[in-house]
């Protein structure tokens, strides 16, 4: 896909007016651009080809060098417009902050300053009550050049502010280097899926390189930072009924010691949304939906535009913890309006959307609907596992498999089936006790999902065999289906598929009562 296409794609209708005003501002002329008529062909619904553009633009004598200069020129217009927009609807302390720095150096060097300094002090004040470190260490920098200034305060408890503002900073930037680096390390590990590492011993030795043992939450920003890298852990292992009521105390206890000043929302909205997802991930699911209601009042409290990426995370976990309160309707409702908003959901965030509407549709026995969702996916399995992850790819076949059974396809799902249980015996193959490691399973740390697609397997084979004595005792000893509060939602969710047909009752009664 053409990324500059992409990138405009994104801005809303009221944006894309304001970018071509923009641009005739900047040229300084209304009508004739070839800018502007290559924006026009960006937005265009059908995308073309660069030789069809280069055809469009230069319809007389084609010419790719003098397209590709446009190119250039339109991506300038658009960095300028973003960077301007940005300024103006950033309310961020660290815009303010440097917006005041800089009219302190104009005031500087225009010869005021007395201006100058009293601006220097307001910046100064601002970083530290929002714990702004980086912006707040250039305003000391700027106080220190300027200290022989009558007006100046004395330079040696500018340095001392200078030297306790470092220290805090070096803190907050070594926690998000052990962040980085471990959410780095454990995308690797789901590449290949559960288990590739131990991630207890990884998330020490990052804490430990990066001499954050000791570190605790003294302020919103280092508390989100220390407990994204606990909850990296947690995704890793599964372990919410621990991590919930840990982050819960944290962010009570901040909230109210603190509390969270204006520029600190972003802080407060990445707490609330790990706060809501360890909840619903630990089954406490009107716990979790009360905590992203306050998250939704949050973001409508702040500025538009300023925390666009962070609605649709909220807006899916919200619609997943409907599902499990019996409000399956609203939980579609949600997701194809979210699918449907303007500007779209970025690529990744409308397959994440897709999948789980599919899950939607399937409670409400839609098979045909959940179907056609997972179909407009359009998308390998390589490239699935590639780019989201071996379980969401798992998820996703094991969803497709049991959609074809319900249509009464079971050929495409014994198709699927194979595909999956080949590509766990492949990648997890069972291996004999040695004398430094116990014996493996196969499917290693998906040996549960191998004997799953046993009996979904059987089911295929004769649908009767789900009512036997012997199926249901079979079924009830699925390791880590029944009781394990660690265990992935979607796998209960497959799991209340294999018990509605050994109960003979409908799917999403059975699932309300395994999940609750």
């Amino acid at each position: 896909m053409d990324d500059l296409r992409l990138t405009l794609q994104t801005l809303s209708p009221d944006d894309r007016r304001e970018l071509v005003q923009f641009i005739q501002w900047q040229r300084r002329r209304a009508a004739g651009r070839q800018d502007l008529r290559l924006l026009g062909l960006l937005l265009h619904a059908k995308e073309y080809r660069p030789e069809e553009l280069i055809r469009k633009l230069y319809p007389d004598e084609p010419n790719a060098g003098a397209y590709y200069a446009l190119r250039k020129r339109l991506f300038k217009h658009l960095t300028d417009f973003l960077l301007l927009r940005q300024r103006q609807h950033d309310a961020t302390a660290t815009t303010s902050v440097r917006g005041q720095l800089t009219l302190a150096q104009y005031l500087f060097g225009a010869g005021v300053p007395r201006l100058a300094w009293t601006v220097l002090r307001k910046a100064e004040k601002l970083a530290l009550d929002n714990e702004q470190y980086e912006p707040l260490n250039a305003v000391y920098n700027v106080q220190i050049e300027y200290a022989s200034s009558p007006h100046a305060e004395p330079l040696a408890a500018i340095i001392e502010r200078r030297h306790r503002n470092k220290k805090a900073a070096d803190e907050e930037e070594r926690a998000g280097i052990a962040d980085a680096l471990l959410r780095q390390r454990l995308r690797q590990a789901r590449l290949h899926g559960r288990g590739a590492i131990p991630v207890d011993e990884l998330v020490r030795s990052v804490l430990t390189e990066y001499d954050l043992q000791e570190a605790f939450a003294r302020s919103p920003s280092l508390l989100c930072r220390l407990l994204s890298i606990t909850r990296h852990a947690m995704l890793a292992r599964g372990d919410f009924t621990t991590f919930a009521p840990f982050i819960e105390r944290c962010y009570r206890l901040m909230e109210r010691r603190h509390g969270f000043a204006p520029a600190q929302r972003g802080y407060q909205l990445r707490l609330l949304y790990m706060l809501a997802h360890a909840l619903y991930r630990a089954r406490r699911f009107a716990e979790s939906v009360a905590y992203l209601e306050q998250a939704l009042a949050v973001l409508a409290a702040a500025p538009a535009r300023q925390f666009v990426d962070v609605g649709p995370r909220l807006t899916f976990l919200l619609a997943a913890n409907y599902a499990f309160l019996n409000r399956n309707l609203e939980s579609i409702s949600l997701l194809e309006n979210a699918l449907k908003a303007k500007p779209p959901l970025p690529p990744a965030a409308q397959l994440t959307a897709r999948l789980q509407l599919t899950f939607h549709y399937f409670a409400e026995g839609k098979f045909a609907k959940a179907s056609q969702t997972l179909i407009s996916l359009d998308r390998t399995d390589h490239w699935l596992e590639q780019n989201m992850g071996f379980e969401w790819l798992l998820n996703h076949n094991i969803g497709e498999l049991l959609i074809q059974l319900e249509l009464g396809n079971p050929d495409v799902a014994l198709v699927r089936l194979r595909a999956t249980e080949r590509r766990l015996h492949e990648q997890f193959p069972a291996a004999e006790a040695t004398a430094e490691q116990p014996p493996t399973p196969l499917g290693g740390p998906y040996h549960a999902v191998v004997r799953y697609l046993e009996l979904v397997h059987e089911i295929i084979n004769d649908p009767a065999v789900a009512t036997t004595p012997a199926f249901t005792g079979r079924v009830a000893t699925i390791p880590a289906f029944l009781s394990e509060e660690r265990e992935d939602l979607q796998v209960i969710s497959f799991y209340a598929w294999l018990r509605a047909r050994v109960l003979g009752r409908p799917y999403y009664e059975v699932l309300l009562q395994v999940a609750g």
